[in-house]
């Protein structure tokens, strides 16, 4: 029988663990803990690093691993990695749960750069109203323009002072709807957005209200990753467990 590890901490990964747990599936989920209280998927759960890619080998080896699944946020670039030289070295099959990036639309206005120090270098001089919307992670790297006053959206509450002077925090967990981003946007005079190509459905609310409000958005390109087999959707996931050799 499958043994399956689900590299877990999206919406995606959710709805997966919940078709894993629905068809019977033996699989354990983990996530990297970075959220203070994340949805409780209906399977077994740990929490924490493995310790590398090395790690994440003996972790394999050790708790009898038959297949991994990575469903982890399409910037979780150390952990895919990681994932990616384990399985090699095990001979484990690996396959990625990755939602499709957002693609420009006739109405956006997109600056792409290709990391979080090239966002902050494509900010104007001129002081603006900015919708910081990429996690609390990468907050520092904006500091360094802080003549700007930024609008943040985020999962949990910050803990202690934040690195930006002129920071709005509004804390709340997607998925968010479009009228409510219109409205967010419109109230705090919203002049720029900064996000991350996340892809999916349950972020992009921003991206959609942007376009109507003919907002610019710099947009982060995604991480660049080794090759591997990749799916956009849970059904595809349980064809390829049904269809793949990952016995015991």
């Amino acid at each position: 029988m499958p043994r399956l590890l689900l590299l877990g901490g999206t919406q995606d990964a959710g709805a997966l663990a919940r078709a894993l747990a629905d068809a019977g599936v033996q699989a354990i989920y983990s996530y990297a803990g970075r959220t203070a209280a994340p949805v409780a998927p209906p399977l077994p759960c740990r929490v924490g690093g493995f310790g590398g890619a090395d790690g994440l080998a003996q972790w394999l080896r050790t708790e009898g691993i038959t297949g991994v699944i990575d469903a982890t946020h399409p910037f979780a670039a150390r952990m895919s990695r990681n994932a990616i030289a384990a399985c090699a070295a095990t001979g484990t099959p690996l396959l990625a749960l990755e939602r499709p990036a957002w693609t420009e639309q006739p109405g956006d206005d997109w600056q792409r750069v290709p990391d979080v120090v090239a966002a902050v270098a494509a900010l104007p001089e001129a002081p603006a109203k900015v919708f910081l919307a990429i996690g609390r992670q990468n907050l520092a790297a904006f500091a360094a323009r802080s003549r700007h006053a930024y609008l943040l959206r985020l999962v949990d509450p910050p803990e202690g002072d934040l690195p930006l002077p002129q920071a709005t925090v509004l804390v709340d967990r997607g998925p968010f709807s479009v009228e409510g981003d219109l409205a967010l946007m419109r109230q705090q005079g919203v002049q720029i957005v900064v996000a991350k190509n996340a892809g999916g459905s349950g972020a992009v609310a921003k991206i959609v209200a942007a376009r109507t409000l003919g907002l610019p958005v710099v947009m982060i390109d995604r991480p660049a990753l080794p090759p591997r087999p990749t799916v956009a959707t849970v059904e595809e996931v349980l064809h390829w467990i049904h269809e793949a050799d990952l016995g015991v």
